[in-house]
């Protein structure tokens, strides 16, 4: 991995500083928290310096006046005693705060995850989005909860632990002051070479899981071709990289966190027993000082490996903020629509001059225009890779058109709110979801002006209660991810329900038949009819025979229309059309 990779110290301290701007709403909390901090250091530091008071006072002298001493003593256990309590609530505080911080950060991922256009979940693995979701916020946690705590604590302690050894020694104290810049350097390369192999951990995490996710949804292939040995290698591939990326953060933090903090510990416990020793050649030196200064420096690294044994959070916590920023910044969101009071009544298509690409290089379509009147129903056909979905994804503003425009009641379909389109425009898919719940639930999909007789009623209206009063609990039957219990047809049902449900003034049906066996498709072709009625319909269809009634079929071929007509119009024309419906008809000329 090249370090070409890591976060530059400015990088690290702009993701910081917008991590910290969570902390705003809780200002209170924090204040609070800190002032409870601050209250801890205080009788850290207090402490030691009344066991230096007895050794010398006492001790030393074999002075045992008993008030003094039991003072001493009552006064240091209840240091203690408030100091365990005060750590408790204080704790508790800053896991509050970070716990309310993470949620909202969910929140806003969860939010932005359903703003993004349909061109980013086309190019983001579903595993990469959900450990972003998770793992990545997760990790974030680790900085409000440990990291920052130990962060400020470690500052308190050392702004504590100077000022006392200064009121004591002044000397000693400058020469300490040496051990800090050696500190620091420490933390900067660690910060600097932990970067580049906490991005390599984050990036493999997300890829397992991308792989993980795409072999869970696709395990039916993957058994019937016979993958399981391929899928598996790529799966051990990824994980032995990932495993490598933490063998060498192991290394990093073996080398660089506790043992080299130790060996400056030590070089500052050298320092203070050879001042002593070469100070009490000339006066005597007072036991309780000794102690309390080599307290004082343990206090003093107690805080710093706890700091440096939560850089490796910081730097998971900086990385993992990163890839969630990343996608929290993505301007590929779907397609705005104006607020404004327009409402579809009529519901005239006119497509004109439109060109789209997905990418910015290829049109999938060249200037393509076509109207569609109220009532009318306009059928695509095609090959493969014609245009006639892409046709669909800009209707239902899935995508941005580049040129031309669509226009619905002769006003662009970028003058409608969102609600409108998404009411107004009812989806049938070839590939039908169901969502976790019930029959009941999947056709309302939580719409609150839609009673459990609309509900009925949506399913009586395209033929789907015959199977659904068969089923157990009929419309509470359960349905599990994805409607995996039920056949593709009597989810195409379900499915065809939940679009008529909501009274849609233009009906756009993708291959909405296709995976429904003949003789369910001519039970519901009566039903199709009569949703069609009054509702201005846009359906793509591979079985030519389920549009031979469209007012006009339009024949798509690489983006553009190269026939247009009716059913018997096209088939005069002797074109493609034509070519198609002999071959699917088994008619050899």
């Amino acid at each position: 991995m090249k370090n070409r990779l890591a976060f530059s110290s400015k990088q690290q301290t702009q993701i910081l500083l917008r991590l910290l701007s969570y902390l705003k709403p809780h200002k209170k909390g924090v204040i609070l928290a800190l002032f409870l901090l601050m209250l801890t250091v205080i009788g850290d530091v207090t402490g030691p310096y009344l066991i230096k008071i007895f050794l010398d006072d006492h001790i030393a002298v074999s002075n045992f006046d008993v008030e003094p001493i039991i003072f001493l003593a009552v006064s240091y256990f209840m240091i203690q005693i408030l100091n365990v309590v005060i750590s408790y609530f204080q704790l508790v505080k800053f896991q509050e705060i970070a716990l309310k911080i993470i949620q909202q950060l969910r929140i806003d991922v969860f939010s932005k995850i359903h703003k993004l256009g349909m061109r980013y979940f086309d190019e983001t693995p579903a595993g990469s989005i959900v450990s972003r979701a998770t793992n990545d916020t997760e990790a974030i946690k680790e900085l409000f909860v440990s990291v920052l705590s130990s962060f400020i604590q470690a500052g308190f302690l050392i702004i504590g632990v100077y000022v006392a050894m200064f009121l004591l020694n002044p000397l000693l104290a400058l020469y300490a002051l040496i051990l800090l810049p050696l500190i620091f350097l420490v933390i900067y390369l660690y910060r600097k070479y932990s970067s580049v192999v906490f991005i390599t951990m984050r990036e493999k995490l997300s890829q397992l899981n991308a792989k993980l996710a795409e072999s869970l949804s696709g395990m039916g292939i993957i058994q019937t071709f016979r993958q399981e040995q391929r899928i598996s290698d790529d799966f051990d591939r990824i994980n032995d990289e990932h495993y490598k990326a933490m063998m060498d953060n192991i290394k990093l933090n073996s080398l660089l966190l506790r043992p080299v903090i130790d060996l400056i510990f030590f070089s500052a416990i050298v320092i203070i027993l050879t001042y002593f020793g070469m100070t009490s050649f000339n006066t005597a030196i007072e036991v309780g000082v000794v102690y309390v200064f080599i307290t004082y420096i343990n206090r003093f690294f107690e805080p710093i490996n706890s700091v440096m044994e939560r850089l490796a959070f910081y730097q998971q916590a900086i990385v993992a903020a990163s890839r969630v920023f990343a996608l929290l910044d993505n301007q590929d969101i779907e397609p705005q629509q104006k607020e404004s009071d327009l409402s579809i009544s009529e519901g005239l298509i006119e497509f004109r001059n439109v060109t789209f690409s997905y990418d910015g290089k290829t049109n999938v379509l060249k200037n393509v225009s076509f109207t569609v009147k109220p009532g009318e129903t306009a059928a695509l056909v095609g090959h493969t890779g014609s245009g006639k979905s892409s046709i669909i994804n800009l209707l239902m503003r899935f995508y941005e058109f580049g040129e031309g425009d669509i226009l619905i009641d002769d006003k662009s379909i970028k003058s409608y709110p969102k609600k409108e389109l998404r009411t107004k425009l009812g989806l049938v898919l070839q590939d039908p979801f169901l969502f976790y719940g019930t029959i009941e639930s999947n056709i309302r999909l939580f719409n609150p002006r839609l009673t459990v007789e609309d509900v009925v009623e949506a399913a009586k209206f395209v033929q789907a209660d015959k199977f659904i009063e068969q089923l157990p609990s009929q419309y509470e039957q359960r349905v599990s991810e994805r409607g995996s219990t039920f056949s593709s047809g009597q989810r195409q049902l379900v499915a065809f329900a939940r679009t008529i449900a909501t009274n849609p003034k233009i009906l756009v049906l993708d291959e909405a038949t296709a995976s429904i066996d003949t003789e369910t498709e001519v039970a519901i072709q009566s039903s199709l009819e009569k949703m069609r009625k009054g509702r201005t319909t846009i359906a793509i269809a591979h079985r030519l025979s389920t549009i031979q009634d469209a007012e006009q079929i339009l024949v798509l071929h690489q983006g553009e229309i190269i026939e247009r007509g009716s059913h018997q119009e096209l088939l005069a024309q002797k074109g493609l059309y034509h070519k198609m419906y002999l071959l699917q008809n088994g008619i050899v000329e």
